[in-house]
This record gives C-alpha cells, structure tokens and sequence, in this order.
C-alpha cells in the first residue's frame, strides 16, 4: 500500500497539531512499514547524572510510532496511543537520540509496531517499546 504522506508532509503536520514539540524531532528516513525520527536531545532532556531523560525516550518512540501510523493512514490527528511499554536496557549518552519504529500490523481500529532508540552513533539499542494505536471511525476523522 502506497504511503499516504511524505516526510515533508509529516513534519508539516506535526508542526500543526504539536507546535510544542515540532522543533524536538527530525525525520530521518520513511517506507511503509519504517521510519527513523531523530530527537535533537538538548539540556531539557537530560537528568541529572548526564543522561537523557525517561520521559524524553518515551516520548520520542511515542512521537515515532504515531508518524510511521500517520504515514500509512493520512492526517488523524485523533489517533491516539492506546499502549506502550517500554523496556530502558542501556544508559543513554547526552546526545541525539535515534529511534526506528516498525509497522507490524495496521488494520481499521489499530497500529500495532515497535520502536528500538539508540544514542546516536552507539550500535546496541539503549530501549525498546511496544507501541498500539488506536485509529478513529472514518466520521470522527478530525485534523
């Protein structure tokens, strides 16, 4: 199935339903069942002891999977994350953090997929999350 929005599309959209964070993230690379998203760490993602912090890598798999999601079914600003777990195995570096996501399943009601983040230049993976999204009926399709 053919992608229903570019990366430049993508980063428009979350420019306009997440100003807060839209400056956060850097689209990498997107096919249809992957995306790699870059978070430009900055000190307001770092904890003390010089790494970054949880919440910044549970956000940036969050932010991931719902762009890889939003790639495959088109602007649903109303899909949200109805699951994640998140498994932190490494102490990230204070730098740029890289995050792939896969699809593994997309149906009518749910995105299933994963996401592996990894400090940027390191090899081994620093987390993992399982991600599900819900997606709205197509009457409650709402940007």
């Amino acid at each position: 199935m053919p992608l229903k929005m570019t990366i430049d599309e993508l980063h428009a959209f979350l420019k306009e339903v997440f100003p807060q964070v839209k400056d956060d993230f850097v689209i990498e690379a997107l096919s249809a069942d992957e995306i790699t998203v870059r978070l430009k760490v900055s000190d307001k993602h770092l904890r003390p002891g010089g790494t970054v912090s949880g919440p910044s890598m549970f956000g940036l798999a969050d932010v991931c999977f719902y762009l890889i999601t939003m790639a495959n079914i088109g602007p649903k600003a109303l899909t949200v994350t109805t699951n994640c777990s998140i498994d932190f195995m490494r102490k990230p570096e204070p730098r740029d953090m890289i995050a792939k996501a896969r699809l593994l399943k997309l149906g009518k009601a749910l995105a299933v997929g994963d996401v592996m983040l990894y400090s940027d230049g390191m090899d081994k993976p620093v987390a993992h999350a399982n991600v599900t999204y819900s997606i709205p009926p197509r009457d409650e399709f709402v940007r």
